[in-house]
């Protein structure tokens, strides 16, 4: 009798990998298990799909998992203390921006759009791990902008949180750019723009020089 099961030729690596374009492109509600099926390809059938991913939720968590692994990672330099506070941010920002207009690439960042449209109060719902991916890269932000403040890069009284969420607002804000076209060359000029609010909270008696 022949084993039923996974067709021969599927690989569940690459299935996450064309899973994750999509759900990247099409956000989670506009990605049909149809679509899922096709980009998988290898003659899966519905009954494989859920044996092999339990679910599209489930699948949708793979997905992400793998985003933050590879494409997610980007914003690494939140997390690197051998660069200076300000190098991190301007590196995550600049590299993320590079990331979302990428040709090669949907625009856009998943984390930043795969769920919108779909936030609902379970709290272990399909847009918790966008919502965990945002709370570490807000920590990250938040972590450069307080060592900013230890090293004195940044005057005592500046308000960590304040500046951090300026500099998420921006980076959030550049996915719907990258959908829309506005060109990379614009968007780091807005950077360069955006990372003067650093500059601005700079102790006055250091200048336009911080610590490195």
């Amino acid at each position: 009798m022949a084993q039923l099961g996974r067709p021969r030729s599927f690989d569940r690596t690459e299935a996450i990998d064309e899973a994750m374009l999509l759900f990247w492109r099409y956000g989670y509600e506009a990605t049909s298990l149809a679509r899922l099926k096709e980009a998988i390809g290898g003659g899966i059938t519905a009954p494989s799909f859920y044996a092999a991913f339990g679910s599209k939720e489930q699948l949708f968590k793979e997905v992400v998992d793998r985003y933050m692994a590879t494409h997610g990672r980007v914003n690494d330099s939140l997390f690197d203390e051998t660069l200076a506070p300000r190098e991190a941010i301007a590196t995550a920002l600049l590299r993320s921006a590079r990331m979302q207009c990428d040709e090669q690439l949907p625009k856009g960042c998943l984390v930043a759009l795969g769920t919108l449209g779909s936030y609902a109060d379970d709290e272990n719902g399909v847009a918790l791990p966008l919502r965990q991916a945002r709370a570490r890269t807000r920590e990250g932000l938040q972590s450069c902008v307080r060592r900013g403040i230890a090293r004195g890069d940044l005057a005592e009284g500046t308000d960590a949180s304040a500046l951090a969420s300026l500099f998420e607002g921006f980076l959030l804000g550049i996915s719907p750019m990258a959908r829309d076209g506005v060109p990379l060359r614009v968007i780091e000029g807005a950077i360069a723009q955006v990372m003067k609010l650093w500059d601005s909270n700079v102790p006055t008696a250091r200048g336009e020089s911080p610590q490195r």
